[in-house]
């Protein structure tokens, strides 16, 4: 137990792992049910599957047409959501605590019998490449696109949306062969939290989800990362910017520390990209860094747009704001992220939906449940010799760099 809540973890008979937060005095509760499928998943001429899987598994069931499961979700007040990434899929759900084992039920109707309609499946397919159209329209995610198999290798680094020719070829027998190959509850992780009897939540999961498919167990794809500097031509006003290099994963040691650096690096409008690169120098038009993590893996992420004749310089501007951070960086910096980052956790303790998703989360990457309070006793110790340390045994001297726009980059480093 924290401040943030009592936490119960456990392998439930039915083969699902199981995990709980009680929060006192809340008046919802919420759960998520993680499905460990989903890009890595994909044969490789269906690419974009899981995605039309994720959005036609909840358009009917065995027992009710896709209106009538709308029609129950709401009867009941029920807030519902899904996803579909690299590794899993997550349907979540928040409600009032009376009505938590009835939206747990038609959750567990939905994923246990759902019916595929062929009239859905095809709009979900059409949909699809509509998308893939529009995606040329949207130069960030595009770029993305193009970074992320250099990134992480050619699995791990699947876009959602596939390709058009891959997409076209999915037929409703390519969705139920997905579901059934992936859905089980030995690929399945529950989550629930608010004020919830977490023992008879349990015994209810046991219930409804006994039995629960036979497939294929879990995909795992370590990532391949392969440096250079690459370009995608394309006639734009602006040159958009992706730089990455492997970082820490979430259970790693030195997580907590690159969680900090990029906070000073790239969070808000005091963060020293925002400040130096575009304030100060006036050589782009947004900046950012963040962190992805595959499980069992980190990677850092650095992205700007600016114009084409600033793209050398704008590239040398963001590597030299991460060098510099081993240089100057100072305890008042220090502090500021430190605190930035405990307070946002503590705000998030407010939400319900926001503590489970990090229960989650924790299932997912640990294992186990890991308290708030230790991850930010973590955040509170890190030091200024700390992040020089993270710098020295995390290189950029082996990076991706993906420019998208009119001009190539001409800049020294891997090719």
């Amino acid at each position: 137990m924290d401040d943030l809540g009592t936490y119960h973890h456990r392998r439930l008979d039915c083969g699902i792992d199981f995990g709980a937060v009680e929060l006192a005095g809340r008046r919802t509760a919420a759960f998520e049910i993680r499905v460990v499928a989903g890009l890595v998943d994909e044969p490789e001429d269906r690419l974009g599957l899981a995605r039309v899987v994720e959005e036609t598994i909840t358009k009917g069931t065995e027992r009710r047409d896709a209106q009538a499961m709308s029609d129950a979700l709401d009867g009941i007040g029920a807030q519902c959501g899904q996803s579909v990434g690299r590794e899993s899929m997550v349907f979540s759900c928040s409600c009032l605590p009376e009505y938590v084992e009835q939206a747990l039920a038609l959750h567990a109707e939905t994923l246990r019998t759902p019916s595929f309609p062929e009239e859905f499946c095809r709009v979900a397919v059409d949909l699809g490449v509509q998308e893939l159209a529009a995606l040329e329209d949207d130069p960030q995610e595009l770029c993305r696109r193009l970074i992320a198999p250099h990134a992480y290798g050619d699995r791990l680094g699947r876009h959602e949306l596939g390709t058009r020719e891959t997409i076209e070829r999915i037929t409703r027998e390519d969705i139920v062969a997905y579901w059934r190959r992936c859905f089980s509850t030995s690929r399945m992780q529950i989550t629930v939290g608010g004020a919830v009897d977490v023992g008879r939540f349990a015994r209810r999961v046991d219930e409804l989800f006994s039995g629960f498919g036979s497939g294929d167990g879990e995909s795992r794809s370590k990532v391949a990362f392969s440096p250079g500097v690459r370009h995608q031509s394309k006639e734009l006003k602006q040159e958009q910017i992706l730089m990455c290099w492997p970082g820490a994963g979430v259970t790693d040691e030195a997580y907590p520390v690159q969680r900090v650096l990029l906070n000073i690096l790239g969070s808000g409008m005091s963060s020293r990209l925002f400040t130096e690169v575009r304030e100060k120098r006036g050589l782009v038009y947004w900046v950012g860094a963040w962190c992805e993590h595959p499980r069992g893996a980190g990677m850092i992420f650095l992205g700007a747009s600016t114009m084409p004749d600033r793209c050398g310089q704008t590239v040398e501007a963001l590597l030299r704001e991460v060098d510099r951070l081993a240089e100057d960086v100072t305890v008042e910096e220090l502090d500021r992220a430190k605190v930035g980052i405990i307070a946002r956790t503590q705000t998030h303790g407010e939400l319900t939906r926001a503590r489970l998703r990090e229960l989650g989360s924790d299932l997912f990457h640990f294992g186990h449940p890991v308290s708030a309070a230790e991850k930010n006793a973590k955040v509170a110790a890190v030091t200024v010799d700390d992040i020089g340390r993270y710098l020295s045994t995390h290189p950029r001297s082996e990076r991706c760099v993906m420019t998208l726009g009119p001009r190539a980059l001409d800049v020294g480093g891997p090719r």
